[in-house]
């Protein structure tokens, strides 16, 4: 396993992260028992990735978290979770609410402290409010020591191109330790100004959801590139059937391999994010990251294929 420095935090992470959300939420959708989870955590931990991320969003993940981190050093890990910025009515929070919140996150993980505590899905709209309101919040719990670092996660399905984080790291980037976005493939929006902004800033990156949705499924890809094609966003001679196996070469067994790999690549990453459930899928992930970077060409060519294109996927 490859490591990296997660910005200004100074901690050292796994180049692939473990994270407990997405579609499986840690085999909770998947139909993982608790047995199966657990031996998914223990796996993890095994293949050295050190940097898990949960949410109170993500079902009962810091629950199932807790059971089983609290058997391990505490050290031996960095814990990120999320708060979400606004309430059931689409409200920002009550700052009461959060602090609430923080304290039933800490219970569950059943840890002392969360090394990296993220508002969950900030937007432009509620940016200002939530510094105003919520981020003394933060504050204050960082400084009874229940939280070691501050950041926040995008809404990437509603702000594809970024301006959230954009905006967070071109007015306040000294309030923020790390930010959570979306980067890969065909998604390479933030390579324009949100990842130059982080490494500028020395703010962490961690990269979410890099492979779905339609990246490992050849048939909704294949309908994304004529898709695209149709629109005008791209002008390439891709095969209709397999626009991307031309990646499959060498080490690189899938273009999911390809996806992991790439989303690595740029030096402003610090860790990649994988939820899968599977054991399997796992291994075959960090093995991916073993390989450093794509052939160039590769590398440049989905670079002139999709990096104008700001689009949900």
């Amino acid at each position: 396993m490859r490591y990296r420095l997660l910005g200004k935090t100074g901690l050292e992470v796994s180049l692939l992260g473990f994270g407990s959300g997405g579609p499986s939420q840690l085999g909770q959708n998947t139909g993982l028992s608790s047995k199966e989870q657990h031996r998914l955590i223990s796996r993890v931990i095994d293949l050295g990735i050190n940097l898990i991320d949960s949410s109170e969003a993500y079902g009962d993940s810091e629950e199932i978290l807790g059971k089983y981190l609290k058997q391990i050093p505490r050290a031996s890990y960095v814990l990120a979770t999320k708060n979400m910025c606004v309430n059931q009515a689409g409200e920002v929070r009550n700052p009461i609410e959060l602090a609430q919140a923080i304290d039933r996150s800490l219970k569950r993980l059943e840890t002392n402290h969360i090394d990296v505590m993220q508002f969950h899905l900030l937007t432009l709209s509620d940016y200002e409010e939530v510094i105003e309101k919520l981020y003394p919040v933060m504050e204050k719990a960082k400084s009874a020591g229940k939280i070691r670092f501050i950041g926040f996660s995008e809404a990437f399905k509603i702000d594809p191109s970024h301006k959230a984080v954009v905006h967070a790291l071109n007015k306040n980037p000294d309030l923020w330790d790390t930010v959570m976005l979306k980067y890969g493939i065909l998604n390479q929006y933030a390579a324009k100004e949100a990842l130059p902004l982080a490494k500028k800033h020395n703010i962490g990156v961690i990269n979410m959801a890099v492979i779905r949705e339609k990246l490992p499924n050849p048939k909704l890809l294949s309908n994304q590139i004529k898709s695209w094609k149709q629109e005008g966003l791209i002008d390439s001679e891709l095969d209709e059937i397999n626009p991307l196996n031309w990646l499959i070469k060498g080490n690189v067994k899938s273009i999911i391999d390809a996806g992991y790999i790439f989303a690595s690549e740029h030096p402003a990453v610090s860790s990649v994010l994988t939820g899968t459930s599977s054991i399997n899928n796992l291994e075959k992930n960090v093995q991916a990251l073993n390989i450093k970077k794509l052939p160039e060409h590769h590398t440049q060519k989905l670079k002139d294929l999709f990096s104008e294109i700001a689009i949900y996927i």
